[in-house]
Order: structure tokens, then sequence, then C-alpha cells
């Protein structure tokens, strides 16, 4: 009966959320200087293959160690950056499938530290990753893709900060996060990380058992997103 109780709520955990936990985002794939002016005006494409979306997700509740905390990354994401005169002039737009979320990568969950130390079985990836993209959740079938635009960027290359709209699951939320920006003329990479609730997204946080075995409402993201001159 343990065995399945465990087994049940370990499939189950849902990877939508993660604790605000401070962490540093996904480091840049070269070292660069801080950006201080922004490249020529025009249209970037973001660059997948450089690119990552990271969602961390902890356990809660008086069972939490019948669970396992997750690392979900997705890098698959696409999108446009358009550069103007100034930094309020600029915009950005991000389109991340849901469906190329890998859970538990044992590369990721080694470089987020000790509280993702251990391997996690294939089967229990696959039923996180089955309930993640279930209609309780994300919805994948019929949301395919998080959305996030800018509404307003302001501050200077050296020290950004960037308001937010994030479409998931049908759901729209604005924020707010700074932005770092490194890079040179030809190549500009942002990173940042923002923590929100799901609740504030229009998502239940998940909850087994009467709350004996839960996920927290607040979640960490964090992310990386590369662009470079044709």
């Amino acid at each position: 009966m343990f065995n399945r109780i465990a087994t049940a709520a370990l499939v189950l955990c849902v990877a939508a959320c993660a604790a605000p936990r401070p962490a540093a985002p996904p480091a840049p794939s070269r070292p660069t200087a801080v950006l201080q002016t922004l490249p020529a005006r025009g249209s970037y494409q973001i660059d997948s293959a450089d690119s990552e979306l990271r969602v961390l997700v902890y356990r809660a509740g008086p069972l939490a160690g019948l669970g396992h905390n997750h690392v979900m990354v997705n890098r698959a994401m696409t999108g446009l950056v358009q550069v103007g005169g100034d930094v309020s002039a600029s915009s950005f737009s991000l389109n991340v499938p849901v469906d190329e979320f890998v859970v538990d990568d044992a590369r990721a969950r080694s470089e987020e530290g000790g509280d993702f130390s251990g391997d996690i079985s294939e089967d229990a990836r696959a039923g996180t990753r089955s309930n993640m993209l279930s209609a309780a959740v994300l919805n994948g079938l019929k949301y395919p893709s998080i959305v996030v635009k800018s509404v307003a960027l302001a501050g200077t290359p050296a020290a950004l900060s960037a308001d937010l709209e994030v479409s998931v699951a049908g759901h729209s939320v604005r924020i707010s996060t700074p932005l770092i920006l490194q890079g040179d003329a030809h190549r500009m990479t942002a990173t940042g990380s923002v923590q929100l609730r799901q609740t504030a997204l229009g998502l239940a946080p998940y909850s087994l058992m009467h709350g004996a075995l839960q996920v927290q409402d607040a979640l960490l993201v964090k992310f990386k997103f590369v662009v470079a001159a044709n």
C-alpha cells in the first residue's frame, strides 16, 4: 500500500511550480561584457540553439519525502527582438512550445545543486511530464505554447527592466523583471529570473491526499535568450 501511494505521489507531482529560492540565471554560453549600447536597429531572431527557459519545482506538505524536486528545461524557444533607437523603443516576443519541456535531465539537475540530487526514473519523468501537459495544468493540446511579450522596456542596456505579458494555458499576467544584457554589436544575451505564482497564472497548485503531498504555489523561472546578427 505504501509503495502504491509513493508511486502515485511521484507520478502525479506537477511540474508547474517552484520555490522562491535564490538562484542565478543560466550563464551565457561564452564570457561576454555587459552591454553599454544596443546593437544596430532592426529585427533579430532568437537563437534557439543557445537559448533556454528553466523552471525549478519543489515538493511540499507533510509527505513531501515521497516526492522529488524537479528541473524543467525548454531549449526550443523561438522569438523576435526589435531593436529601436533606444531601450524604450525596443521590444521582444518569445514563444515556448510546452511539448518541448525536458523533465529532470541529469545534467540540469546536477547544475542546480543539492536540492536536486539523485536520479529520477524514466517512468517518473514521463509521469510528471504527462501530468504537466494535461488539461488540468498547462493543457498542452489546447494551448501548445507559452507566449511572453515585452510591454515596456526601461533603463539602459547595462541596467534594464522589462514589463512583460505572460500567457499560459489561456491565462495572461503582467510581471516585471530585471534583465542582464551581455555581448557586443554582433551577439546579445539576455538573462534573468522571475518569481511567479501558479494562482496568478490561473493555475491550481497540485495537492494530493488532502494536502499531505503538494507543490508550492510560488515558482521560480530562469531564462536565457540569445540573438545574433545575420
